[in-house]
């Protein structure tokens, strides 16, 4: 792996709303992180770059891979996990100084406007699937967020 590729990596993670990049070629393992950073505007996140070379490892071609399982946690009777369908970074209110999309408490209907979830520079409005009561909010604004994470418990209604 060289520079150039190196460079190619990092524009890729700024460019992208990938929030983590690792790589591994001939015995060096590249892992590109990209942190959420507190801004009073919807700037994209700075790119924290962190590289490490192990020591007299020899790659192995016959390693197994290992599947990280997400355990959910057992849910109260009628209480859905709303999950995040897609990575990037959080936004609780469409503007800073605009009122939040939901606050824990309220009633939501199937359609309305939950959260904005920027992904790749393009602000997606996330919409409840079914109407019901937010009982929690999971995340905090301008968190990144993961594909399949929670952000809401929400009560569905009967």
């Amino acid at each position: 792996m060289n520079l150039k590729d190196i460079e190619k990596l990092i524009k890729l993670v700024e460019d992208s709303g990938l929030s983590k990049l690792s790589v591994e070629e001939d015995g060096i393992k590249i892992e590109l992180i990209k942190e959420a950073q507190e801004v009073v505007s919807y700037q994209p996140a700075p790119v924290v770059h962190q590289v490490s070379v192990p020591q007299a490892v020899a790659p192995s071609a016959s390693a197994p891979l290992v599947a990280q399982v997400a355990v959910e946690p057992q849910n109260e009777a009628g209480v859905e996990m709303f999950l995040s369908p897609m990575v990037g970074t959080y936004y609780a209110q469409p503007s800073p100084e605009a009122p939040v999309f939901v606050k824990v408490g309220d009633k939501v209907k199937k359609g309305q406007s939950l959260c904005i979830i920027e992904a790749m520079k393009l602000f997606n409005e996330i919409e409840a699937d079914y109407n019901g009561t937010i009982m929690e909010i999971l995340v905090n604004s301008q968190d990144a967020v993961e594909f399949g994470q929670p952000l809401f418990k929400i009560k569905k209604d009967a």
